[in-house]
C-alpha cells in the first residue's frame, strides 16, 4: 500500500464538490483516492498561506539531484536522446 501524506481523504466523486471537501479539510491537504489508489492531492489555498518559501541555491539543487542520481538516471537517460 502506498503511504499518503496526509490523514484525509476524499474520493473523486466527493470531489465533485470541492467546497465541500475544502470546509472538512480545514487546512490540511486531501488526498484524493480512485478505487482506493491515490490519485493526488487536493491543497487548499489555507493550507498553502501557512507554508513558508526559501528559494534555493545552486549548491542545493546539486545536492539534491546527486542524491537522487540512481533514482532519476533512466528518466535522464531516456531524455538525452529527445
Amino acid at each position: 500500500m502506498e503511504t499518503l501524506l496526509t490523514n484525509k481523504t476524499a474520493s473523486l466523486t466527493e470531489l465533485r464538490d470541492p467546497k465541500k471537501v475544502i470546509e472538512q479539510a480545514g487546512d490540511r491537504p486531501v488526498a484524493i483516492l480512485n478505487r482506493n489508489q491515490l490519485e493526488g492531492y487536493f491543497v487548499p489555498a489555507s493550507a498553502v498561506e501557512k507554508i513558508s518559501y526559501e528559494a534555493a541555491t545552486s549548491a542545493d539543487v546539486q545536492e539534491a539531484l546527486r542524491k537522487r542520481r540512481k533514482l532519476i538516471q533512466p528518466t535522464l537517460d531516456y531524455l538525452r536522446d529527445k
